[in-house]
């Protein structure tokens, strides 16, 4: 196998939260412990629950967030205690399409000047050439040259994300770390605006950290997945290893609630007792004791080790075979 294309080591990150008048400040264990690596070519995706760290992941990997701990490795330079800066030269390979694309784009710029602005940044280029480069990638995500005289308000949200992916490959990334790109569009829109990606990783030999909490998104996209909980990450597996053989138990939970499109079929649905524990007091030991079916006293006290228990297949957890 290549060289992975970014490794995250051992990352960490925590912020203050106001506990009130008359309480003290608290830490929010935001991103606790995470390590893995993407290869060139590749989507790896973040997949968990609202809260579980994977959008803090993406803005700690583009500079957006400085890690308090752990290493961030992009084409085998060590990054993350970059100065902004320095950062600068790497913002052309590293970009960023956001859930939001209507928060993400200026409403005062036209489209056209708001897909320029990277090429007028980052490039040399003449007027007239951004303007061609522009049409060109209008045209790239389904869009008209047209379309770069309007406004962003004048879109649909299907409309405003290709714009926003149009943005991002202005410079020609290595890197796109989507963050919820589909998550706010209509069903139909998403299978169109995935296909879309799929497509452009091939023409632009693209790798993509995909950030989720919809698994069968996921799974249509993915070439491996890591699953978070409560800022760590407890499997990353190959796409179809980890929906075959789910070996974590949050991870088998997460997969029971997957509705099936076939009325006739039906499968038990794995629930979680306890509510998710705070970020700003997690639990000790294993994070996910306080909800699991096969907890011990161990699990209590003692952080699991991560194990490979197939080729590429990971599992933070001390009984994994009781998942089989």
């Amino acid at each position: 196998m290549s060289e992975p294309l970014l490794s995250v080591k051992n990352m960490k990150k925590t912020f203050q939260a106001n506990g009130g008048m008359f309480s003290k400040k608290k830490l929010v264990h935001a991103v606790n412990d995470v390590s893995f690596d993407i290869y060139p070519g590749e989507t790896f995706s973040l997949v968990g629950e609202s809260g579980c760290g994977k959008s803090t992941t993406g803005k700690l990997i583009d500079h957006l967030i400085i890690p308090d701990s752990g290493e961030i490795w992009f084409e085998g330079k060590e990054i993350s205690k970059l100065t902004e800066k320095e950062m600068r030269s790497l913002r052309s390979d590293i970009q960023m399409v956001f859930q939001d694309p209507y928060g993400s784009l200026n409403p005062r710029m036209k489209v056209q000047d708001l897909i320029g602005e990277p090429l007028l940044i980052h490039t040399n280029m003449s007027a007239g050439e951004r303007l061609k480069k522009v049409h060109e990638l209008l045209g790239t995500v389904g869009l008209s040259p047209s379309h770069g005289e309007r406004y962003p308000h004048e879109f649909s949200g299907g409309q405003r994300q290709r714009i926003g992916i149009a943005r991002a490959l202005t410079v020609q990334p290595k890197l796109i770390i989507a963050d919820e790109p589909v998550s706010a569009l209509d069903v139909s829109i998403q299978a169109q605006v995935l296909n879309l990606l799929q497509q452009l990783q091939k023409d632009f030999n693209l790798t993509y950290l995909f950030i989720s909490h919809d698994l069968s998104v996921v799974e249509m996209i993915s070439d491996r997945i890591g699953v978070m909980y409560l800022g760590t990450i407890v499997e990353t597996a190959p796409k179809k290893e980890l929906y075959a053989n789910p070996r974590h138990p949050y991870t088998r939970a997460l997969l029971s609630a997957v509705p099936i499109p076939d009325p006739d079929l039906t499968k038990e649905r794995i629930t979680l007792k306890g509510d998710l524990p705070s970020p700003s007091n997690p639990p000790s030991g294993c994070l996910f004791h306080t909800r699991c079916p096969h907890c011990t006293e161990k699990c209590k006290t003692q952080v699991p080790t991560p194990v490979e228990i197939a080729p590429g297949h990971i599992v933070k957890c001390h009984y994994p075979e009781l998942t089989e």
